[in-house]
């Protein structure tokens, strides 16, 4: 995988544990949460979208309203399961089973249904960056103040639908040469038709989502796509079972901020699987 590459990769991980730590702090209804930052995201990015297609980099066509339809769909899913885990256990439990089921779940179905194979070495950097994660995590069994179990299969159940969207998303960019931010952009704006009318029987309840929550709405609308359409740029020079995996490395950035914000423990653990992870970054770099 090429530098240029692997950077993008990480700055998009940089971003996703930002706002994965700023949608922690959300006091307001859930479902209107995702609702109001999925639309705000979609009025930051239709525009852009727009202009690059008036451009001649997309065109409107079965293909860009396919995409965009199921990846809608999955990432709906994703969002809804993501924040009620995130409700309902702790984030140090949630964020890395979730970031850790997702690439494995991703590499065992893009070798299997996508025909991609992996070197040696890129495989050993794959498993490494795994198996950091899971150092990072420790033993999510081991929780001291709440139970961890329900963290452990909203996790599960956010990694399956991780895997979900990225290969679906990965064959939209590379084999239908779909171009991200149009993609992307298309994606946002159907979720937000999507959730709308839904949102509309809650709107009692938009005005006080928007007034306690407005600094999270901001940097999720702003942080979680940016970080997607990286990926989605990544994946036009790399196999998505090695940008999977790699991404995840948003786990250590995480796990830092969560013992900076939420004064969590295990600060020397993090450490070393902090550093199994970049050593599997610099062998999927190879």
């Amino acid at each position: 995988m090429r530098p240029g590459t692997v950077a993008l990769v990480l700055a998009a991980a940089a971003a996703h544990a930002l706002w994965n730590i700023a949608s922690k702090y959300k006091r307001g209804d859930t479902f209107v949460f995702v609702w109001a930052y999925t639309c705000a995201s979609a009025l930051l990015w239709v525009p852009i979208a727009m202009v690059l297609m008036a451009k001649g980099q997309q065109v409107l066509d079965w293909r860009l309203a396919v995409g965009s339809a199921v990846s809608a769909a999955l990432h709906i899913a994703y969002s809804l399961i993501l924040q009620a885990g995130y409700d309902r256990a702790e984030l140090g439990v949630v964020y890395p089973v979730a970031r850790g089921t997702g690439p494995m779940l991703t590499m065992l179905f893009a070798v299997v249904l996508l025909g991609e194979r992996l070197t040696t070495v890129a495989l050993l950097g794959a498993l490494l960056v795994i198996g950091g994660i899971l150092v990072v995590a420790g033993n999510p069994f081991g929780g001291s103040r709440r139970r961890p179990v329900p963290g452990i299969l909203w996790g599960a159940a956010t990694g399956a639908t991780i895997a979900a969207y990225t290969l679906w998303d990965s064959y939209s960019v590379t084999s239908w040469h779909l171009a991200p931010v149009s993609y992307y952009a298309g994606t946002l704006l159907l979720q937000g038709l999507i959730l709308t009318p839904i949102a509309l029987l809650r709107r009692h309840r938009i005005p006080g989502v928007l007034r306690v929550d407005a600094v999270p709405i901001l940097i999720v609308a702003v942080l979680s796509p940016l970080a997607y359409v990286l990926v989605l740029t990544a994946m036009l020079s790399a196999p998505v079972a090695l940008i999977a995996p790699l991404r995840e490395s948003s786990i250590v950035i995480g796990a830092f901020l969560a013992c900076w914000l939420f004064r969590e423990d295990h600060l020397a653990r993090r450490i070393a699987g902090g550093v199994i992870v970049l050593a599997g970054i610099a062998a999927i770099s190879l």
